[in-house]
């Protein structure tokens, strides 16, 4: 399930990861480390809200 941030806008896809960080594609984000912060604004995962899938 993907996650977008609340400040900004940033939407994580688990599909993905998020290489510049060293997340592997396939990482969901409850297994994100505790050290991961949105790469675009810096906020923690507590700022991140699951996004409805269509059809969910």
């Amino acid at each position: 399930m993907r996650h977008v941030c609340v400040v900004c806008g940033y939407v994580y896809d688990p599909a993905q990861g998020d290489p510049v960080a060293g997340v592997a594609a396939g990482t969901a984000f409850e297994a994100l480390p505790d050290s991961w912060v949105c790469p675009e604004c810096g906020a923690a995962t507590e700022m991140f809200e699951p996004v409805e899938e269509a059809g969910a």
